[in-house]
């Protein structure tokens, strides 16, 4: 692959325009009337492109189970980009068709989900939105020479193939940011963390968060940890911090075990600050949980809802209008893929009929050579390793809502 040339594709103009609303379904869900009505014929195998003069990309995620919220963000979002793209005349001059399936965060259901989409013409893949789940995909993705991208895979390794990018911060990243953010921002200097040693997304981002930290000059006065099969009850953690003195508490892991913490830190009566990370994204919209419990949660996220930038208030509105709700960093992530996959494709001037390993061959090179002002970053950038070039940000919740820190 080349090294990394900068040259500014020709985006904000077609990104800042007002945004279509648009649909979606529990299962496979794909463009309607925007495709033309083209649908792709099932490909005969892992190498044959479209028949159709349509660009077939797809997505997979959980849109059932405990990380629903996360899979069906992704498909809205990117939903609300291919709407978006195809009424501005598509990619190329060809429209693009939306295939999404439900993969419930497991492994061998991610492969499953990804031979489906295969069979229904897939030429380039959204996905995983999970990393485990990514990372069961990659090898079937390398195999193929499947241009793959993901919008939330973390962990580190998922962008190893040289096919594979990534939209989010991997997991060091998360880590070591969230210190130094916590650390210049002089958010608190007595820190305990709470993770998940049975995760490597919550592993990864702890194990960079605690070096960071002592670079800082932090200080880490306790890590407390649990498992898959003690995720309920977190009062030992909570107490030992506490008695260590912690004035803030690092949560590297999912809103569903949050919540439990910030609803038990309160019965005990304390109240610590408390800082996340992307997996945190979510708790608001986490049934019958009380938001007042999240009141100042922070979290390190690339995307606030509440920015005052055109492009932003166009695909909130767009999002809120076609699905009711306001959409979290996942959405934003899956709508930044789907136009840079715009943008690479029409750098190198791809086209639905060729060949899926040719195609995948031309987005390699162009995908160092774009930039994209997105949702979730401007002048965001790839490195020939898979991995974006973006600012971080970071959100407070107030009022139940999330408000930008900057």
């Amino acid at each position: 692959m080349k090294m990394k040339r900068m040259m500014c594709a020709a985006m904000a103009a077609a990104m800042t325009v007002s945004l279509a609303a648009c649909g979606g379904s529990n299962s496979t869900a794909e463009t309607t009337a925007a495709a033309g009505g083209a649908a792709a014929d099932s490909a005969e195998d892992s190498g044959a492109a479209s028949s159709d003069a349509v660009f077939v990309i797809g997505g997979s995620g959980p849109l059932t189970g405990g990380s629903a919220l996360y899979g069906t963000a992704v498909q809205n979002g990117g939903q609300v980009a291919v709407d978006e793209i195809n009424a501005n005349g598509g990619i190329n001059g060809y429209q693009v068709k939306w295939l999404f399936e439900d993969d419930e965060a497991d492994g061998e259901k991610a492969i499953n989900a990804y031979n489906t989409l295969k069979d229904g013409g897939m030429q380039m893949f959204v996905g995983t939105t999970t990393s485990g789940a990514c990372m069961s995909v990659i090898a079937e993705t390398e195999n193929d020479n499947m241009f793959q991208i993901t919008p939330s895979g973390t962990t580190a390794d998922i962008t190893k193939p040289a096919n594979v990018y990534r939209m989010c911060f991997s997991d060091p990243a998360q880590g070591t940011k969230s210190a130094q953010y916590i650390a210049e921002n002089g958010v608190a200097q007595k820190v305990g963390v709470i993770y998940d040693n049975s995760d490597t997304y919550s592993s990864g981002i702890y194990e960079n968060f605690v070096k960071e930290a002592q670079n800082q000059g932090l200080e880490v006065v306790g890590a407390e940890s649990f498992n898959s099969e003690s995720k309920t009850d977190f009062k030992t953690q909570l107490q030992k911090l506490k008695d260590a003195g912690a004035e803030l508490v690092f949560l590297p892991f999912y809103y569903t075990e949050a919540s439990l913490v910030l609803k038990q830190a309160d019965e005990m009566g304390w109240a610590p600050k408390f800082f996340g990370c992307d997996g945190m994204d979510g708790i608001l919209d986490l049934p019958d949980f009380d938001t007042s419990l999240a009141e100042g949660l922070m979290l390190l996220t690339p995307f606030s809802a509440d920015a005052e930038d055109e492009l932003t208030q166009n695909f909130v509105a767009a999002y809120e209008e076609a699905y009711g709700e306001t959409p979290i960093q996942f959405a934003a992530d899956a709508y930044d893929c789907l136009y840079v996959i715009k943008a690479a494709a029409e750098a190198a001037d791809i086209t639905p009929d060729m060949e899926i390993s040719d195609m995948c061959e031309a987005m390699k090179t162009a995908m160092t050579e774009v930039t994209l002002d997105g949702l979730t970053g401007q002048g965001i950038s790839f490195d020939e390793n898979g991995e974006p070039n973006k600012a971080p940000k970071a959100v407070v919740i107030e009022n139940g809502a999330y408000k930008s820190l900057e």
